[in-house]
Formats: C-alpha cells, structure tokens, sequence
C-alpha cells in the first residue's frame, strides 16, 4: 500500500499525541549526511536528530554490530550478567577517562539518575541534613522532559499545568560565575549545567566560565554535573566540550550519539565517591546496560575515533560557521557556534525561524527552529568540505528569501 505525504500526514495528526510540530517531510531512508522522503526527494540533514546521528545515518559498522548482537543476545535484564557490558565499561572509561559508569537508556534518564546520585552523595558523604540537598541550575536550561526535570525548567510551555514540583533546586543566569559563587551554600551537592545551551539555541558561555565554575565547586566542595547529551562525543569539535576550557566534571552525561542513532544509549560518568554510593536495589533499569545496547555503543564509539569524526568536525565547523558569517542578510542579527554545533539567530523583524526551515528544505537542507528565531544547523559529523559548500549556498538562498 503506497501511502502520499498527505495520508501519512492526516493519520498522525489522527491517531498521535500533539506534542510535536514537525517540518512537513516524511523520511524514509537515510545514508551518510543525506536523507531520502516518501517521494524520493533527497536532503542534507542539518539536524542530525539533535545529535544523535553524529555518525552519519546507517553507519555499516554499528550497523553491523547491531545485527550481530541481536542474533546472539539482546536482553537479559541486570539480574544476570552479559558478555557487552563489562567491554563497554572499559572503553568507555578509557575514552572519557572516568572511573565509574552507570548506563541508561534516554538522556533524560542519565539526568535524573545523575540527580539521584549526587544527592545520595551529599547526605552520605558530605553530610548535609537529609532533605536539604540543593542542586544550582541555569536559566533556558534544558536537561528532558521527565517530572522531575521539568520542575526546573525556566520555559513555561514544558512547566504550565504538570505541577506540584520537587523542592531542591535553584535557578541562576547561565554564564554568570558570579551568580553561581552568590547561589552555594552549605547544603549545594551540584551544579547542573550544560557546557552549550543547545535547545535554547546554541548558547556559548563567555571564555572562561568554566574555568570559574570548576575553581568554585571545587572549593565549596560541589558536585559539576555536565549535560553533555548533546555536546558530547565530537559535536563541538572536542571528544566532550569541556576540553575547550581545560576542566573535568565530576559527573558527565552522555546519551544520543553514545549509539549512534541505533538505540537509546545514554550514560552517567563518575569516580568512585559519586557512584560508589549506590547499592542493590536503590536504582536500575531493565534495558540499561543490555547486550544489544552494550555492543552499539562500543562501535558507535569506535568509529568515531578511528574515522577521524572529532577532528572532522573541527575542521568542518569552522569552515560552516565562517560560510555562515559571509552571508550578507538583513535577516541575520547574529551567527554563533562551536564544531558543528551552530545557529543562525533571526532578527525578530524576519519573523519566524520556522518559515526559513522551510525555504531551507524546498532547497534540499533539513534544519529545526528553536525559540521562534533561531535556526539550529547540528550536520553528521561525516560531511565534507564539498558538502558544508553546498550547504551554505542554499542557506544563503533562504536567508535572503523576500517573504513580502
């Protein structure tokens, strides 16, 4: 049965939950850098499902290691040990440095066990008063969608009518060591923050910040919890976008590209005083750390190493973003990035990024509006010189687009 564009279209809108507003394409196939609608119109993916695809759409290797592992083993629970789970641990920890691994599934669930478990350090180790534990967030941050997370939110469309909240955390301006050094006190177990505010539009922090940040939690004794969900594993040009100022996290979230865009993978990154406070039965996952889960992070991680992705995306971000800035357009109030982590933000006299997106996809480049003005442009950390070029001819062509 062919279905048209309209039809896939008319029983989505039917049949699914409102909670989404999609660029009207309907995808179909994906290879590398491209992908392929219903109707076979092909498109350079400037999204990369937030990231999650850093590898390129299909990669044959994690492909490959996907379909070995599900013909062998893909679930067993935690309740046994698995023959993928021990070999991640080490690589992962090898790659990233980390002493301690707890794996999840979503990214949102890597933040909230991260959560759970810098409060669980803070009453045991620490000593704060039970019930007291403070946890400093930032405005416009965004860590999932679950309960708990949203409780801190400052974008009143994922907060209004999901209340009460949990009580414990503090909000400051992102960016503002000042403010972060006013927010400690005795009972703060962490600092949540992400190192690039990505949802809120590609958000880069003045030089240095964290530089401060990690001296200041450092010497009250906090916990720095980097949201590198995103961020992490090659997006900003570096293997995880706290080496840019030279620092280490106490805790590091990884998820999205940790498979690939094979399988929901995500991971919380500790030493052994974090971790090590967990015991049997205080938390779990059925499917986190299971075998088929195991064996795709380890090739995800594996290609983007050994093909040179991180570099890649290095060397073709800053060739993106100066593309971007050599555009000369009365839309354009300002172009930032880091790697291929980029935005092009509208002035609000354009009007909405989204009709852009559109005219951006009528020009074969998929790209997603966030915050009404901005255009987030996230490519798989496989495109090429040749590609970014032809990338910028057709965001140059949408840019200056008379809508009148």
């Amino acid at each position: 049965m062919n279905l048209s564009v309209t039809d896939f279209l008319a029983t989505e809108a039917r049949l699914g939950t409102y909670n989404y507003e999609p660029i009207g394409v309907v995808l179909s196939r994906g290879e590398g850098v491209w992908v392929w609608d219903t109707e076979g119109n092909r498109y350079l993916d400037c999204l990369s499902a937030y990231s999650a695809v850093s590898q390129g759409h299909c990669h044959p290797k994690i492909l490959a290691a996907m379909v070995e592992q599900a013909h062998r083993l893909t679930l067993t629970s935690r309740a046994f040990h698995n023959d993928q789970l021990a070999p991640f641990y080490e690589e992962i920890a090898a790659l990233t440095g980390s002493h301690k691994v707890l794996p999840m599934n979503s990214g949102a669930e890597a933040v909230e066990s991260a959560i759970k478990s810098v409060r669980k350090w803070g009453y045991e180790v620490k000593g704060v008063p039970d019930g007291q534990a403070e946890i400093i967030v930032c405005t416009d941050n965004f860590h999932g969608r679950t309960l708990g997370v949203v409780g801190f939110s400052t974008d009143i469309e994922t907060r209004k009518h999901f209340g009460p909240f949990a009580p414990g955390f503090k909000i400051i301006p992102f960016g503002d060591a000042a403010a972060l050094e006013a927010a400690i006190t005795q009972n703060t177990v962490a600092f949540l923050v992400e190192p690039i505010q990505g949802e809120a539009g590609v958000i880069i922090p003045p030089a240095g910040y964290f530089t401060k940040v990690r001296e200041l939690c450092t010497a009250s004794n906090v916990m720095l919890v980097l949201d590198e969900i995103q961020t992490g594993l090659g997006r900003t040009g570096k293997l995880l976008a706290e080496q840019h100022e030279g620092i280490e996290a106490d805790v590091t979230l990884l998820g999205k590209a940790l498979s690939g865009g094979f399988y929901p993978v995500s991971a919380v990154l500790s030493n052994n005083e974090v971790l090590g406070t967990f015991r049997p039965g205080q938390h779990g996952s059925t499917f986190g750390g299971n075998p088929l889960a195991c064996a795709v992070a380890r090739a995800a991680m594996r290609v983007l190493i050994e093909e040179g992705m991180i570099e890649n995306a290095a060397k073709q971000g800053a060739r993106f973003l100066e593309g971007l800035k050599d555009i000369r357009a009365n839309t354009i109030r300002e172009v930032r990035g880091r790697g291929l982590m980029l935005a092009v933000e509208l002035h609000p006299e354009a009007g909405r990024a989204r009709r852009y997106c559109e005219a951006l996809q009528a020009n074969g480049i998929l790209a997603k509006d966030t915050h009404e003005h901005t255009i987030r442009i996230a490519p798989p950390l496989v495109i090429t010189g040749d590609q970014v070029d032809w990338a910028l001819e057709r965001f140059a062509t949408a840019l200056t687009q008379d809508f009148s």
